[in-house]
């Protein structure tokens, strides 16, 4: 196990045929993305053929059903390309998540056969990377309020609008869009469409300057009266919002267990810092304040943990509710805001971004945003007391 065992706490899920795919997958990011990371982050995006590498590797659609191309494995599999990503902060490919988890699922489960048979295979070699436009300028939680529409005509639709903070949007062969399709009915008029980045008409922005998560490809997309064919719709007209909805409890539980490992190889670097630093002839860990602090994250760590299992054993079993998922993530993702006190215990080299804690401290950032707002968990929660 890469991870060090006293500061994490035992875990019951994973067979040790999961471990055996957890080590390779870490093998995969230490060899091919940790070393370049530093320099894919000046470039804003990692180079598109290492798509194809990590679907040489098994590492995309990880629990997709092998008669698609997929790795026939469970959803454990894809919790592993989470957490291994997590750890090692390779940020840069947290696309391969939403192309797997996000993308892959709408078409598996709500897509025709065609569709499936078409695009699936591809996009587990990495052949196709593929990407999911909900968010606009103007509506981000709220997928009521988008605007981007697609009107019917002969054979297919026409697609108008903008999307942004979109991953994978500079390399994205594919994109599903979200689109009004009966502009009047609100959340009944959305419909999904899987849409041809060669297609006349569609445009990428620019990349997007992001605080941190540096690496990982975030754009703008235009679609200018683009054509969709009829059969590049997903799943039913007008259905679009449910479907959304539906993945919500797999992306929220995904987003929990990555803020439980970013926290606990967070506390983990710093333990093993302030160890070994000295201030005032004495290692930092025998201040009681810095101590005292590290045994408050310690539990919140291990409260996390236990949470954050408990909700994936629950998903598991068919059982973990809408609300469940935004507990483990708005807890998860809350406790992140610990990292602040981490990098405080490394003094100024905690702001210098060679060192992993500072890139943990903007990088982890956005799990309390994106995946639905921290304001929004609690309106879910709340709604179910």
């Amino acid at each position: 196990m890469s991870h060090s065992q006293d500061q994490a706490m035992k875990r019951t899920a994973f067979s040790a045929d999961h471990e055996l795919y957890r080590a390779s997958v870490a093998r995969f990011i230490a060899d091919k993305i940790t070393p370049h990371h530093q320099d894919w982050e000046a470039q804003g995006l990692v180079p598109r053929e290492l798509w194809r590498a990590a679907g040489a590797a098994g590492l995309l659609l990880p629990g997709t059903p092998e008669d698609y191309g997929g790795g026939g494995g469970d959803f454990l599999h894809s919790a592993i390309v989470v957490e291994e990503i997590a750890r090692a902060l390779a940020t840069g490919v947290t696309g391969f998540t939403t192309h797997s988890e996000n993308v892959a699922p709408y078409l598996l489960e709500f897509g025709s056969e065609a569709l499936k048979r078409q695009f699936l295979p591809g996009m587990a070699r990495g052949d196709i990377v593929g990407s999911v436009a909900m968010t606009e300028p103007g509506a981000g939680s709220d997928l009521k309020a988008i605007r981007t529409t697609a009107v019917p005509v002969d054979g297919g639709f026409r697609l108008s609008g903008q999307k942004t903070f979109i991953t994978n949007g500079y390399h994205a062969d594919r994109v599903l869009v979200f689109a009004k399709t009966d502009p009047a009915a609100g959340a009944k008029g959305i419909s999904l469409l899987w849409v041809d980045t060669r297609s006349e008409g569609f445009s990428r922005g620019r990349l997007l300057d992001k605080l941190g998560q540096k690496a990982q490809d975030t754009a703008e997309l235009f679609f200018d009266n683009v054509f969709v064919p009829g059969d590049m719709l997903v799943g039913e007209l007008n259905r679009g919002f449910a479907y959304g909805m539906s993945g919500l409890v797999r992306e929220r539980l995904l987003i929990a267990l990555r803020c439980a490992v970013a926290l606990e190889v967070a506390l983990q670097w710093t333990v093993d810092y302030v160890k070994q630093r000295q201030a005032f002839g004495h290692a930092l860990v025998e201040n009681q304040f810095i101590r005292f602090r590290l045994a408050d994250i310690k539990a919140q760590t291990w409260a996390t943990r236990a949470l954050v299992d408990s909700c994936l054993q629950q998903y598991l079993q068919g059982e973990l509710t809408p609300d469940g998922a935004a507990m483990a993530k708005l807890w998860a993702s809350e406790a992140t805001r610990s990292i602040d006190d981490l990098m405080q215990f490394f003094g100024g080299y905690g702001y210098m971004r060679e060192y992993p804690i500072a890139r943990a401290y903007t990088d982890v950032r956005p799990n309390r945003i994106y995946g639905g707002s921290s304001e929004i968990m609690r309106e879910v929660i709340a709604r179910a007391l």
